[in-house]
């Protein structure tokens, strides 16, 4: 294939910015040749050739492209069409689905003013949110409005309304008035990714109806465990988290909604367990993901979920570490929080909260005694897990926690 297009590096990815060219124009690149750097969603990722010969240059660093959008040629013969300027192929965005727009679309044709520029998907998505298209400001070419200005206008309007930093809000009620300066500020400008991030968080808020159950684990037989297997010569102690990761796999299987999705007014129930491992990184929250959990043994989540961490903070995951994830698992512990409420990575149905390992008394058999707990709180998508589902999966993680034996079969 001579045509080089924006690669979709992730299952969420829909745009990319192509940071830099690491071959010049004209030169004979070979196949698998890694050409350009692109940032997705999720993180900066190499772009190989897919063919090999001279390759021509049509998309200039620094530009925002959807997927699927030319950047380069390869062949001899030369692209079909040739760049001009900013207006031609070269950085041009691809037209989004043609969407026949319901009756009734909130544009504001139907007042009589001019017909808001915007894409069919863009108008489909105004109509049954009742947004007017005459109050976003486009940001496709043109002005154009497109898919992500209408969902950024719906989780903004779904977003409690606060004062500003600047704003005093008198006990009379009154109304506002200005605050003394306290001094100076600074804007930080966001990368990609962390846009991307706020986006898809707040978007998750805005359109799921999430609600949450949560449990107490005992710990001190895992721990047990987890030092019997330490001193195992050749053997890789297994951390707690990976401990939760490989009994979340057996509990997905058991318990397959919270191993689904909702899409288009249907649940998807996946055949693949992948849990993903949230990773903080600078600036950033990366989710590498751990394919076929369920059918991997302790030591095996082990020795993935390390060489994921180590890549991840080195920059140098690839796509297909990044995506099909049907689970999320999200430990800050190590952080002495004791409970953790997660935010659900959509179109996944759930995603657990790993708080810190704390001590405690409890009373069993009528002595008093000390032991270590863990509060897992677990976060699931209304529309494909219900209450009592839920708290079956979580009470089930726990036993396999409290019992880890049964990690190990």
């Amino acid at each position: 294939m001579p045509e080089i297009t924006m690669p979709r590096l992730s299952d969420t990815m829909e745009e990319g910015t192509l940071i830099e060219w690491l071959v010049a124009d004209g030169a004979t690149v070979a196949l698998g040749e890694v050409i350009a750097q692109i940032e997705s969603d999720k993180a900066n990722m190499p772009l190989e050739a897919w063919a090999e010969g001279t390759i021509r240059l049509l998309a200039d660093p620094g530009m925002t492209l959807p997927v699927g959008a030319r950047l380069a040629w390869i062949g001899d013969d030369g692209p079909p069409v040739a760049p001009v300027g900013p207006d031609s192929s070269r950085g041009e965005r691809q037209a989004e689905p043609s969407v026949p727009a319901p009756a009734g679309a909130a544009d504001a044709s139907a007042a009589g003013r001019p017909r808001a520029k915007a894409s069919p998907l863009a108008r489909r998505l105004a109509a049954e949110h009742g947004i007017d298209l005459s109050t976003l400001a486009g940001t496709g070419p043109g002005r154009r409005i497109t898919r992500e200005d209408v969902e950024r206008s719906v989780a903004e309007r779904a977003a409690p309304s606060i004062p500003d930093a600047g704003t005093r809000v008198d006990r009379d009620g009154s109304g506002p008035e200005p605050a003394a300066a306290a001094g100076g500020s600074s804007v930080v400008a966001l990368g990609r990714v962390q846009q991307t991030i706020a986006r898809r968080m707040a978007e998750s808020r805005a359109t799921v109806p999430d609600f949450e159950v949560e449990i107490d684990v005992e710990l001190d037989a895992a721990a047990a465990l987890r030092e019997s297997i330490a001193a195992i010569d050749g053997a890789v102690k297994p951390s707690v988290n990976d401990m939760i990761v490989r009994a979340c796999a057996l509990a997905l299987r058991r318990y397959p909604r919270l191993n689904g999705s909702y899409r288009d007014e249907a649940l998807v129930l996946h055949d693949d367990v992948n849990v993903g491992v949230a990773v903080a990184v600078p600036d950033a929250l990366l989710v590498p993901v751990v394919t076929h959990a369920d059918r991997r043994s302790l030591a095996e989540i082990t020795t993935e979920t390390r060489r994921l961490s180590d890549r991840a903070r080195r920059g140098e995951l690839t796509a297909a570490e990044l995506s099909g994830g049907t689970f999320t698992v999200s430990n800050l512990g190590m952080f002495g929080v004791f409970a953790v409420t997660s935010i659900i990575n959509r179109p996944q149905a759930a995603i657990l909260g790993v708080g810190a390992i704390r001590d405690e008394v409890r009373r069993r058999d009528g002595e008093l005694v000390d032991v270590s707990l863990c509060r897992l709180r677990l976060a699931c998508d209304h529309r494909v897990v219900y209450g009592a589902e839920a708290a079956e999966f979580l009470s089930y993680v726990a036993s396999l926690l409290e019992r880890p034996p049964a990690l190990l079969v």
